[in-house]
Order: C-alpha cells, then sequence, then structure tokens
C-alpha cells in the first residue's frame, strides 16, 4: 500500500472514531433532554423554549474556534435541536390500535375517460382496495398513458369496460356528457350504477333519465390535466358533490356517496340547479375574472406585465386554464356564469363612482365587507374560528432547501401549516412565503424558531 493510500486510510479510521463518539454524544444528549422533558411536565413548563435555544446555539457560535464557519455551527446544532425534540415526542405518541382495513366501496369499477380525474379515481379505487378497474378512453393514447400510469386496465372498447361493472364513473369532458352517459346506461345492466364528475349538471337533469343513474362532482383537479397528473390522493379531503335528479334510486345515490368516502373525499349532497348555480359563482365566475384581468394587464403592453406584482399573478393563477375544458363549462353553464357578470358589473359601476366622488367612508366600508366575507370562507375551508388563524409573513431567499428547512422547523416544534403562499419576487430578492397557522402562542413560537434560523418573520 503507498503511503498515501495509508495516509488516506489513516484520516478515514478517524473520521469514523470522531462520528461514533458524536453518535454516543447525541445519544446522551438525547437522555439528558428527556430528562428535562419530564421535568418540565411535570412542573407545567412550556416543553420549547425558544429564546434559550437561540441563546444556547448563539453560546456555541461565540465558543466555535474553527475552521466550522459560524453557519455551519448554526444550522448543525439548529438541526440537533429538532431531532431531539422529534424524538422526546416520538415515543410518547401511541400506535392507534389495529383494525381491519375497510372493506372496499364497490367489487368492481369501470372508468369512461382517463384524463386527469378518470385517471386519479382509478389509482385512488386501486388504493381503496376495488380489485377490478377498467378503463376506456376515446382516445386511444390517454388510455395508453393511464394504463402504463397503473391507474386501471386497458378495455377495447366502451362496452368492454362497463361489462360486469358495480359502478361506472363517467369522466369525459361537459360537452360529451350526456351522450356518452347515455351510451354507458345502454351498455350496462340493471344493476350497475353510473355516475359522473362533470362540472355543470342541468343539462344531465334535462338529457338523462334513468333510476341507476346518479350525477356528481368532485372539487378537485387542476389547471392542467392528463393521466401522467393523476394522484391516488388528488380527493382526499376534497368535497364530492352528489346530484341525485327526480328519477335517480337513492339507494345508488348513496352508494356514490359510499364511492366517494373510500377514495378519501366528503360526499355532500345538492339538486343539479342548486350545484350549477354555486359553482357558477364560485368556481366559473373567478376563472372568468381571472382571464379578463390578465387580458386587461396584456394589453398594457410587456411593461405592465414585467412590472406585475404578486397580487395580480396572486388573482391570476387560473388565467388560462385548459382551453378546451373550460369553454365547456362556459357554454353550458353561460347563463348563471352571465347573471354573475351582469352583477360583478354593477357593482364595478358603484366602486367606479365611488373612485371619481373619492368616497372614502365607501371604501372603508366595503373593504371591511371583504374582509368579513373572506373570514368566514377560511373558517369555512380551515374549520376554525377566523380569529384564530395568523399569518406569518417570511422572506426567503432564492435557493434550494429553504423551504424544507423552515418546514422542518415548524414541524419539529409542533406546529402545524394551515395554508402557505409562495411570492417570487426576483431571483435576487427571493420571494416571501406567507405561512398561516393556528393560535397566538403558535404563531409566537413560529416567528421565534425562524428568527433563530435567521429568517425574517413578520
Amino acid at each position: 500500500m503507498s503511503d498515501s493510500a495509508s495516509e488516506l486510510d489513516r484520516l478515514r479510521q478517524q473520521i469514523g472514531a470522531l462520528d461514533r463518539a458524536v453518535l454516543e454524544a447525541l445519544n446522551e444528549r438525547l437522555e439528558l433532554v428527556r430528562a428535562v422533558s419530564r421535568n418540565k411536565r411535570e412542573t407545567g413548563t412550556p416543553l420549547i423554549d425558544a429564546e434559550r435555544e437561540a441563546e444556547l446555539v448563539q453560546d456555541l457560535v461565540t465558543a466555535n474556534t474553527g475552521p466550522l464557519s459560524q453557519r455551519g455551527v448554526q444550522s448543525v446544532f439548529a438541526a440537533v435541536l429538532d431531532v431531539m425534540k422529534q424524538e422526546v415526542r416520538g415515543p410518547e405518541r401511541l400506535e392507534p390500535a389495529a383494525v381491519p382495513p375497510a372493506a372496499a366501496p364497490v367489487a368492481s369499477l369501470a372508468v369512461v375517460g382517463t384524463g386527469l380525474l378518470g385517471a386519479s379515481i382509478g389509482l385512488a379505487a386501486r388504493r381503496a382496495g376495488i380489485g377490478r378497474v377498467r378503463g376506456w378512453d376515446a382516445d386511444p393514447a390517454t388510455l395508453r398513458e393511464a394504463e402504463g400510469a397503473g391507474a386501471l386496465a386497458a378495455a377495447e372498447s366502451l362496452a368492454d369496460a362497463v361489462e360486469g361493472a358495480e359502478l361506472v364513473v363517467v369522466a369525459v369532458p361537459v360537452s360529451a356528457l350526456v351522450t356518452t352517459s347515455l351510451e354507458v346506461l345502454s351498455a350496462v345492466g340493471p344493476e350497475a350504477t353510473v355516475t359522473d364528475v362533470g362540472s355543470t349538471k342541468r343539462s344531465l337533469a334535462a338529457g338523462v333519465e334513468d333510476p341507476r343513474f346518479v350525477p356528481g362532482h368532485p372539487l378537485a383537479g387542476g389547471a392542467t390535466g392528463g393521466p401522467a397528473r393523476g394522484a391516488a390522493d388528488l380527493f382526499d379531503g376534497a368535497t364530492w358533490l352528489v346530484t341525485p335528479l327526480p328519477s335517480t334510486d337513492l339507494a345508488r345515490a348513496a352508494l356514490v356517496e359510499r364511492f366517494a368516502a373510500g377514495l378519501g373525499a366528503r360526499p355532500v349532497r345538492l339538486d343539479a340547479e342548486t350545484h350549477d348555480r354555486l359553482l357558477a359563482l364560485t368556481s366559473h365566475l373567478p376563472h372568468a375574472l381571472a382571464n379578463l384581468l390578465m387580458q386587461d394587464v396584456a394589453r398594457a403592453g410587456d411593461e405592465a406585465l414585467g412590472y406585475a406584482g404578486a397580487a395580480l399573478r396572486e388573482m391570476t393563477r387560473v388565467a388560462g386554464a385548459n382551453p378546451a375544458v373550460w369553454a365547456d363549462i362556459y357554454v353550458e353553464n353561460g347563463d348563471l356564469i352571465a347573471e354573475g357578470l351582469t352583477a360583478h358589473r354593477e357593482a364595478v359601476a358603484e366602486v367606479e363612482q365611488a373612485l371619481r366622488d373619492r368616497d372614502r367612508e365607501f371604501f372603508e366600508r366595503w373593504i371591511e365587507e371583504a374582509a368579513r366575507a373572506r373570514s368566514r370562507m377560511l373558517e369555512y375551508a380551515y374549520r376554525t374560528e377566523a380569529r384564530t388563524l395568523n399569518r406569518i409573513r417570511v422572506r426567503i431567499p432564492d435557493k434550494p432547501g429553504v423551504l424544507a428547512r423552515i418546514t422542518q422547523t415548524l414541524g419539529a416544534a409542533g406546529i402545524n401549516i394551515e395554508d402557505f403562499e409562495l411570492r417570487h419576487v426576483s431571483p435576487e430578492y427571493g420571494g416571501v412565503l406567507v405561512i398561516l397557522v393556528t393560535g397566538a402562542d403558535n404563531a409566537a413560537l413560529a416567528r421565534t424558531l425562524l428568527r433563530r434560523e435567521g429568517y425574517s418573520a413578520a
């Protein structure tokens, strides 16, 4: 063995010995941390003392003689503190009692239309334990892609796909819903139940009359489609609207609701008219307004687009979403969307007049009403009182690993992030991360921990 190889081996052995010493020290430290934690529980002292942790890290930075950098010391010991907190909490978490897996909602499923929603339904159904999932699509390439993604077994025809299926889900574009649903109903037996996932329902109410048919609509999806974007967890926690028709067998409606729940969704029953009216306001109108606003700004030229701020990016996030899908929705639900635009135009006229009149009282009242309405919306979304929700604004650099570090820091302290928004400003500035947490105590602790990591947290 050469002298250089021998030296390398010696250095590696020294590093290994140091690593084992560090491991032994970490285990000893954990035992001490557990003793401190037990003492705190007995005396009612808060388990996490962020100021003490910050002092500890600063003491270590001061004591450091190098060559480890100040940032290196901060990173290493911040990670040690987080891991210790996770380890202390870990053994105290009770494991849930073993329960047998829930029975699959249906024994066999067919999916007609295998794009984003169809493929996701297939993946979620297989996760739920449904053993037989077959699919068909008018586009052979889409069908092959869905099968390649493991969502379903491809059938050679619609009739082949639905044969013997207990439940058939029609996941085709809105413009083809009535025709395809009638085709499926004519192909299945008397015991089969048929549902759909379309965004509008009145055309089905007018065009389909069959006790086996139960219209439905999961409020899930994305701006872009395709089976490659399908996911088994797409429906987890999502609202799944079920809209039985006057002719619908209600026992079959209950079956569709059990199926939706089995895929992780929360089924809610509505009639077709109410469905289309609510979706026109809460989904279709916002998409239309986002497109209008984006086009308004674009007409001012690249100068306006180049100076666009976070507010414009957030308000126009859904602008330009899947033209084929949304053109169908605008046509099918056009009258109700138009009513929403008419009401919006009247409200805009009031705002325009107030602007010309410089009516400060109007704007104070107008903004307060909007704030109250948004607070109520957030209460529904997060199932908690709006006053308990706290926003934390964090400036973050434009580099890898930042979000992971922030979520790890808060997660180690047991702070749940209810929601977040990432607003990119520029490569030089980075961006702003807005985090939503429940409870003033959690918010105060989160700000302290993030500041300890070197982030601004307002």
